[in-house]
């Protein structure tokens, strides 16, 4: 493969990622796909429906990426999620950090970016403090205390922290035949708690489950399958083209938001290039303004008062912080993390469901006392 047919390669993976975002954007926006609103409104309501719609979502990308990997298209070795080292610690305390974050800036990188097209400048700057406190976190202050601290504390395993692969050494099945086997039953597990319910069963449900894991399964399909070189002509070392992480990459919503402010701030130097996040990131905006425009329902929004102001900003920080210390966010590791059947995800998943329950019960708190 010559240089020539890798930058044409390379242009067909970031086209075909940014209509799929495109496609996020207009969905999750249409349905209000949003886990924050999800956990409230079981906590506040007891309404399930968004949190089954959030669960169709996971069973969509789990079922569609297992299914690739017992077909030998993919390998969940190939991605972040998966490597043997377990930073079992830093999964925990960064998915908190990012809970508490997202109640207290009105929803994660995904709704603010959701938002954002909608005409709503408070997640403008949301998204400015995210990407700043993201980008400090992988490269600056804050990543030196990270990698100090709770990054210290992990457990080697003798194969990658996927359940196929952790299994495969007791059992003596193929990674293939594990992934089709532990992903199917799993998402139909999850599938057959969805449907129980009448909330389950509505078209916004299904378009935003569906919809939403299909979308994951897509850009798992073209980072791990169209983008993947075997030869790299500069390296000659197998690659996977458009990347950040030089790894198999699915949609992700908190390192992506730093990269994308990085690439506009550093456009002159030659060594900043588009890649699938910051595509993915400025594709999910304008999804959502074309849904916006096209119901007729942009309108902008500010901030309510300082107060209003001082949430959202220490949101912004704790989700920035937490979102790089987890490794993903609550699309990153919530979704594509857990569709890969990661332990690591999981227990991201645990740290933020953990940390927006406390960040409302604050907001409940503190509403009763003002009251």
């Amino acid at each position: 493969m010559t240089d020539s047919d890798i930058s044409a390669l390379n242009s067909q993976v970031l086209w075909a990622v940014l209509a799929l975002a495109l496609v996020f954007g207009v969905i999750a926006r249409r349905t209000r796909f949003c886990t924050l609103g999800a956990i409230s409104d079981v906590v506040a309501m007891g309404d399930w429906q968004h949190a089954r719609m959030w669960a169709l979502a996971v069973a969509t990308a789990m079922l569609g990426f297992n299914a690739m990997v017992a077909l030998g298209w993919v390998e969940a070795r190939h991605t972040l999620y998966a490597s043997p080292r377990l930073l079992w610690l830093s999964a925990l305390v960064g998915g908190a950090l990012f809970g508490l974050g997202m109640s207290l800036a009105s929803g994660c990188g995904s709704r603010n970016l959701v938002r954002l097209g909608g005409g709503n400048l408070k997640s403008l700057v949301v998204l400015l403090v995210l990407a700043v406190s993201a980008s400090a976190t992988l490269r600056g202050l804050t990543a030196v205390l990270r990698v100090e601290t709770v990054d210290r504390v992990r457990i080697d395993l003798p194969a990658g922290q996927d359940l196929p692969s952790l299994l495969t050494l007791s059992t003596g099945l193929p990674v293939t035949t594990l992934a089709a086997l532990i992903g199917g039953l799993l998402a139909c597990a999850l599938l057959v708690w969805v449907v129980r319910q009448p909330q389950g069963r509505t078209g916004e449900t299904w378009l935003g489950g569906l919809g939403i894991g299909a979308v994951i399964v897509g850009v798992w399909w073209v980072s791990g399958r169209l983008g993947y070189v075997p030869e790299d002509p500069n390296t000659l070392e197998p690659a996977f083209l458009a990347t950040n992480s030089r790894r198999m990459e699915s949609l992700s919503m908190v390192a992506p938001v730093a990269y994308a402010f990085e690439w506009i701030q550093f456009f002159s130097d030659k060594s900043r290039v588009l890649t699938l996040g910051i595509v993915a990131t400025v594709g999910v905006v304008i999804g959502a303004l074309i849904d916006a425009l096209v119901t007729r329902e942009f309108r902008w929004e500010g901030f309510q008062g300082v107060e209003d102001l001082g949430h959202h900003l220490l949101g912004g920080v704790l989700m920035g912080v937490g979102g790089v210390v987890a490794l993903g966010c609550t699309v990153g590791q919530g979704i594509s993390g857990v569709s890969t059947l990661s332990l690591g995800s999981f227990l991201a998943v645990a740290g933020i469901v953990a940390g927006t329950l406390l960040g409302l019960r604050w907001q409940r708190w503190r509403i009763e006392r003002a009251g």
